[in-house]
């Protein structure tokens, strides 16, 4: 199975496919759980990490590009990879690791929503500590008792971020800081664009289309 790359903004789901990729065999390697994973493990590395994350500034490329090549360098299963790359620097780092660890069997995926479509998924989105995702705004999404857990019973609680104005602004500026991203990538023939707002059913079977 070929390897993927997720670029998707926020709400698109991504993360639903990825758990069902997860299911295939697949290995999730994410940016913000890598980074999570080095404080917890608190190496030198993860000291450096919790310092720069508690003054609320940004982990620069060069590390998270040093977790992610620790995390390919002995991987044997096919990976997803999320959250990276989000600039042009981070994509030619990446294309320097792959050629270095001799990866190239890999597509890069686009989930595609319009901020209209994609706001009415984040504003009615309820998440449990499980990992369980449901939604107001649609009857398939919806917990079968309001507020609790169909899978474990636990009160469901909606992201702090999840409000109108600041979901716009990491709306927009994903766009904004992966456009050149997603240009990179089709100009190497490797970018597939999918309509987010299909089934997810039909979704998963065309990103399966694409793996072959």
């Amino acid at each position: 199975m070929k390897n993927v790359i997720f670029i998707a903004p926020p709400a698109a789901g991504k993360g639903t496919q990825s758990i069902k990729l997860k299911e295939m065999g697949y290995i999730h390697i994410a940016t913000g759980d890598m980074l999570r994973e080095e404080v917890k493990s608190q190496s030198e590395l993860g000291k450096e990490i919790d310092a720069i994350m508690q003054k609320g500034g940004l982990v620069n490329d060069e590390i998270v590009f040093e977790l992610i090549k620790k995390k390919l360098i002995n991987l044997h299963s096919p990976f997803i990879l999320d959250g990276f790359p989000r600039s042009l620097k981070q994509a030619n780092l990446l294309d320097e690791l792959f050629k270095e660890l001799e990866i190239n069997n890999y597509e890069v995926i686009y989930l595609d929503i319009t901020l209209e479509e994609a706001l009415k998924r984040a504003l009615g989105r309820l998440t449990c500590s499980c990992g369980a995702s449901y939604n107001i705004y649609f009857k398939e999404l919806m917990p079968k008792v309001d507020g609790i857990c169909d899978k474990c019973g636990n009160v469901l609680v909606q992201r702090k971020d999840d409000n109108e104005n600041s979901f716009k602004i990491r709306f927009e500026n994903f766009l904004d800081s992966t456009l050149p991203v997603r240009e990179y990538y089709q100009h190497k023939n490797k970018l597939h664009v999918i309509d987010a707002t299909l089934d997810t059913n039909i979704i998963t079977d065309k990103i399966k289309e694409i793996l072959k």
